[in-house]
C-alpha cells in the first residue's frame, strides 16, 4: 500500500510503498478515505512537538474516516463495510492515517454519522474530543450556564461553541472582525478579540474555554465568575500568574487530548465521546467548517496542506482525501 512517511524531522514528506498491516487482537483494519490535518501534524513534522513523542520513521495523520476492511480477534460491534471515524494515531509511535490502510485500536473508533461526508467526519475527532473533554469532562457544562469560548471560529473553538449550545448553555465567543459572521452563524454572541476583557466580562462567565493560549489564557482568568467560574485551556503550556484566578476563588483545568494515544489509558472514552458527536450530527446540532481546498495522498499535496496550516491561510479544517472515491 502507499503511505506518506516522515523519515526525519524537518525533512520533506515522501510517498512510499510500505507493507499493508493486518488487524491484530482488539484492532480494526480501516481502508482510509480521508485524513484530517491538524496544527499538531505540522509541529510533529517540524520536530517541534516533543509532547507527541513521535517515533521515526512515522506515518503522520491523527484523524481518519474510512471503511472497515477486517476486524481482529476480540473485536465486537464492527464488521467489514462499516463506515467509521476516530482519532487513531500519528503520535507516540502509533501509525497515522495518511495511508491506504491502517490497523487501529477499535476502542478509538465510532460509527460515522450518516449525514456527514468522509471529509467532514475526518475533520471532527481531535477537535470535538478536545472540546468535550474541556466542557463536559472538566467543566460539567449544564443548561443555563454562561460560556465564553476564546477563538470561537477555530477548530476546537467552533466545536466548543456548538457543544455548549447543544447542552443548553448561553455562549459568547471571541474572534477577529472577519470571523464575526462565522461565529454568529454558529449561534454564539460575537466579541471582538481586541476588546479588553473588563469591557465585556461583567460578573464573569461560568465557563471560559481558552483555545488560544498565551495572553488569552491570562485574560481568561480575569473573565471567570467569582466562586463558581471554571477556566479550561487546551493550550495552557506557558508560564502564567494564577493570582487573578485565585482572587476570584475560581478553578482551572487543562486538557491534553493525546494522553489515551500516548499511554493506552482511557481509549474507550474517546470512542464514547465520538458517539456523542455522531448523535449531535444526526440531530443537526453539529457541523464542521471545512477548508474548500481539496488535498490528495501525494507528497506535494500533503506538504501543501501542512503549509496552509502553518501559514494560517486555510479557512476551515484541512482534510486529505486518501481513497479515490472519498
Amino acid at each position: 500500500m502507499q503511505a506518506i512517511v516522515l523519515s526525519a524531522f524537518g525533512a520533506p514528506l515522501t510517498l512510499q510503498d510500505i507493507a499493508r498491516p493486518a488487524a491484530g487482537p482488539g484492532q480494526v483494519l480501516v481502508r482510509v478515505h480521508a485524513s484530517g490535518v491538524n496544527p499538531l501534524d505540522t509541529k510533529i513534522a517540524a520536530g517541534q512537538a516533543g509532547h507527541a513523542q513521535a517515533v521515526l520513521p512515522a506515518v503522520p495523520g491523527i484523524d481518519l474516516a474510512g471503511v472497515v476492511d477486517s476486524v481482529g480477534a476480540g473485536v465486537q460491534g464492527y464488521a467489514p463495510g462499516d463506515r467509521v471515524y476516530g482519532m487513531t494515531g500519528g503520535v507516540g509511535g502509533v501509525a497515522g492515517s495518511l495511508s491506504d490502510y491502517v490497523a487501529v485500536d477499535a476502542r478509538l473508533l465510532a460509527p460515522m454519522p450518516a449525514r456527514l461526508t468522509m471529509r467532514e467526519a475526518a475533520a471532527l475527532p481531535l477537535i470535538f474530543i478536545t472540546a468535550w473533554e474541556g466542557l463536559v469532562d472538566r467543566a460539567r457544562v449544564a443548561p443555563g450556564m454562561t460560556v465564553l469560548v476564546h477563538g470561537g471560529a477555530g477548530g476546537v473553538g467552533h466545536m466548543a461553541v456548538q457543544l455548549a449550545l447543544a447542552r443548553g448553555a448561553r455562549v459568547s465567543a471571541t474572534g477577529s472582525a472577519a470571523q464575526r459572521a462565522t461565529i454568529e452563524s454558529l449561534g454564539a454572541t460575537f466579541i471582538d478579540r481586541d476588546t479588553p476583557v473588563e469591557d465585556y466580562a461583567g460578573d464573569g462567565y461560568d465557563i471560559v474555554y481558552d483555545t488560544v493560549g498565551g495572553a488569552v489564557l491570562d485574560a481568561s482568568f480575569r473573565a471567570a465568575r467569582r466562586y463558581t467560574g471554571h477556566v479550561v485551556s487546551c493550550l495552557g503550556w506557558g508560564t502564567h500568574a494564577l493570582a487573578p484566578l485565585s482572587f476570584r476563588a475560581a478553578t482551572y483545568s487543562g486538557v491534553f487530548t493525546l494522553l489515551p494515544l500516548l499511554t493506552g489509558e482511557g481509549r474507550a472514552h474517546h470512542g464514547e465521546i465520538l458517539r456523542q458527536a455522531s448523535a449531535l450530527a444526526a440531530a443537526g446540532q453539529l457541523r464542521v467548517l471545512l477548508d474548500p481546498v481539496r488535498y490528495t495522498l501525494t507528497a506535494d499535496s500533503v506538504s501543501a496542506a501542512h503549509r496552509a496550516l502553518s501559514a494560517r491561510s486555510a479557512s476551515g479544517k484541512v482534510v486529505v482525501e486518501v481513497a479515490p472515491t472519498a
